[in-house]
Formats: C-alpha cells, sequence, structure tokens
C-alpha cells in the first residue's frame, strides 16, 4: 500500500517492525550480517574467537549458527520454539542450576525480550555478548537508565547498508527501512567509554557465501554442540571454556 506522497508503508519496509506480545519474533539473521560482526571480532581478536565457545539462544532456522561455527571453537545453540532445525528447546530467560559460562552470547533476540537477553548473557558470559537488534534499540529514557547507564556497551557496530530480514523466512532478495547493528559488550573493558564503528557498504555482497540461502530455508550446520552438555554444567570436553582474557581495543 503507497501513502499519500509516495512513501511504501508496507509492513516489510517500515521501520516499525510491531509483534503481537507472544510473537516469536522470527525474523532469520541473513549469514552475511553475522559474518559481518565476526570479521570485526576477528580484526580485534585475532585468532582468539578459534579457542572459544558462543551461545547462540535464539537460534531459529540456524544461519546465525552456521557463521559463529565458521569462526568459533564450538556453538551451544537453542531456541525457544522449534523451527525444524533440530535444535534443543530451551526458554533462555528461565534460570538453570549449574549453567557453564561461556565465553562469548551472540544472537538476534526477540526484540521485547532483548532488554531480558542481555542481562543473562551478561551475567553467564565470560568474555563478551553481542546483540544484533534495531538502531532505534540506543534510544528510550528508560532503556538508558536501565541498561545502558549502568552498563553501556563497549562497541556499536552500525551497518551503512540495510539488513533485510523477512518475517518467517530468509532471502536474499528484499528492501527495508529498518535499520539495524551489533551491540556489543566486551567484558574486559565495560565501564570505558563506547566506541561506534561502522559495516561499510559492499559488506554485503564481500561477505555473502553460496549456500547462505537453502530453498527449503535451513542452515546446514556441523559442529554445533547440542545444548544438553550446557545444561548439566560442562561443556563435551569436560572443560569449561577461558572467561577472562582477549584483547579488544
Amino acid at each position: 500500500m503507497m501513502a499519500r506522497g509516495g512513501q511504501n508503508r508496507s509492513s516489510a519496509v517500515m521501520a516499525q517492525r510491531a509483534e503481537a506480545h507472544d510473537s516469536l519474533d522470527d525474523f532469520p539473521t541473513p549469514p552475511w550480517a553475522g559474518r559481518a560482526l565476526c570479521q570485526f571480532l576477528r580484526g580485534q581478536l585475532l585468532q582468539y574467537l578459534q579457542l572459544v565457545d558462543v551461545r547462540e539462544p535464539a537460534a531459529n532456522r540456524g544461519h546465525l549458527v552456521r557463521v559463529l561455527a565458521e569462526h568459533f571453537r564450538e556453538v551451544i545453540a537453542s531456541d525457544v520454539h522449534d523451527y525444524g532445525a533440530g535444535f534443543p528447546l530451551h526458554d533462555y530467560l528461565m534460570p538453570v542450576q549449574d549453567e557453564v559460562r561461556v565465553a562469548w552470547t551472540i544472537t538476534n533476540p526477540p526484540y521485547r525480550l532483548a532488554e531480558g537477553f542481555i542481562a543473562r548473557a551478561l551475567a553467564c558470559s565470560g568474555v563478551g555478548v553481542a546483540m544484533l537488534v534495531r538502531t532505534s534499540f540506543l534510544e528510550g529514557a528508560g532503556r538508558f537508565t536501565r541498561l545502558y547507564d549502568v552498563t553501556p556497551p563497549t562497541h556499536v557496530l552500525q551497518f551503512s547498508e540495510r539488513v533485510v530480514m523477512h518475517k518467517g523466512t530468509l532471502s536474499e532478495h528484499g528492501s527495508t527501512a529498518t535499520s539495524y547493528a551489533w551491540v556489543i559488550w566486551f567484558k574486559p573493558h565495560i565501564g570505558k567509554p563506547t566506541q561506534l564503528h561502522w559495516i561499510g557498504t559492499g559488506a554485503r555482497k564481500r561477505l555473502t557465501r553460496a549456500g547462505d540461502y537453502p530453498e527449503d530455508g535451513m542452515a546446514v550446520i556441523e559442529g554445533v554442540v547440542a545444548l544438553s552438555a550446557d545444561l548439566q554444567g560442562k561443556s563435551p570436553d569436560g572443560q569449561r571454556a577461558p572467561s577472562d582474557e582477549g584483547t579488544l581495543a
């Protein structure tokens, strides 16, 4: 539907992405957006990511999980809903006794639950947290008081190109008026001034790989750790990942 003056007010492109209170907020993450984050982290941490684990608690159909598996030693994936990818079902906001701390937590959280996801991730991630959120998530007096004034992010990684997300499906085509950014908390540097970075133009083309957009919508993933071992307080090799090392400029 075109509004007066020619503005496209379709819900597919408007910046306001309204979801019902009980919605699953099913917007799969384009793989190139995940690679942009990992590239940034690897640029700061060199080969460090290959030595540690990462949790993806809103794994959806596995597209971000697949990207994380390209860069991290282990990926621990789960979701509150079964999207058909075979991940264990787990409500990330429900505390688990003796839950192991992972090095990183990286996800595209449900928008209305993002603050809760951030708080939980900061509590059980030893090195860092990265959340893919609408840029407008940086706004809000209440959110500033509850989150940013108390625990400011160490880095904001803003996309210069739009990250197109479609409800319920992954497609390399389409447009959007919604702006996204990765908001990062690198725990050794929490308390220092927040650094703003940009993901430059051309990243989408440069970081897209063959097989990123399968016809069945499901990512093909290897090397993903089952959640059950994590919930038992153990990593699959019986060791806890490093939780307090690394250098991020």
